[in-house]
């Protein structure tokens, strides 16, 4: 069983806490074709396509003139990298080395700029959405430029009989679909009861996502029936809201 995770906007790399060795990322050569591409755009070109203020579109100009593939591995474990919701729920500064090393068989991040990460993989500071609108090496996007790179991985690395678990937002996982990866997909959903009713709350799922990953690594589940059992943070499962491929979870109050 297989979870994969979206990225995060927010990073720290001020922290100098690493859990276990780190290791250069599996696509590196292709993240140099799209560094390539970024460096070549102005603050005021990545303030267009990116939706970013002025001071943001700078520091990612910076970033991106700075960013070489033989600086990779002064960079920052992936996992402890981002600091966004769905990784305060992951807590993965709090993890032991074995849970770093189950992690790093069965936990995939996925990245505009990197493709796949691994929790372990040494990243530098970056920001690109896999949704951002750029052309490079004749596709017309990042879903297409990945496509063929990720394929390839999941059919050498990754049996198509293993569940994956999507715990990922709509537009990253988009990239495994349009991989067309063969993989038994399990959707998760967590919903919190507001204004009379159930509904996704953007900060709270994201947050539960990175706790179920957490819950996932923590008891070395292989098995999506297992999932099941989650009631962390108050949640609990929707029994006649879920089916084979769907799971959804509820929580009544935040």
């Amino acid at each position: 069983m297989i979870s994969v995770i979206s990225p995060a906007k927010t990073l720290d790399f001020s922290s100098d806490l690493q859990i276990g060795s780190s290791e250069p990322p599996i696509f590196l050569a292709e993240a140099e074709k799209v560094n390539h591409k970024l460096r070549s755009l102005s603050a005021k070109k990545l303030m267009s396509i990116q939706s970013i203020s002025e001071n943001l579109a700078k520091q990612n100009y910076l970033r991106n003139q700075e960013w070489t593939a033989e600086k990779i591995m002064t960079g920052r474990q992936a996992v402890l990298a981002f600091k966004g919701d769905v990784y305060l729920g992951l807590e993965a500064e709090h993890w032991s080395e074995e849970d770093m090393l189950f992690a790093q068989d069965k936990l995939y991040i996925l990245s505009g700029l990197y493709g796949l990460l691994k929790p372990q993989t040494a990243i530098l500071p970056y920001r690109l959405e896999m949704g951002t609108a750029i052309t490079l090496a004749r596709k017309k996007n990042l879903y297409e430029f990945w496509q063929k790179s990720i394929a390839d991985y999941f059919n050498e690395h990754i049996p198509s009989d293993e569940p994956i678990v999507n715990l990922a937002s709509k537009e990253y996982f988009k990239a495994l679909q349009i991989a067309k990866i063969p993989n038994p997909i399990l959707n998760l959903e967590f919903k919190d009861y507001s204004n009379g009713k159930y509904k996704i709350i953007s900060f709270f799922a994201k947050k539960a996502r990175g706790i179920m990953a957490n819950f996932i690594i923590q008891n070395r589940i292989n098995s999506t029936d297992v999932l099941k059992e989650f009631n962390l943070a108050g949640y609990y499962l929707d029994k006649s809201g879920s089916d084979d491929t769907n799971l959804v979870f509820l929580r009544d109050k935040q």
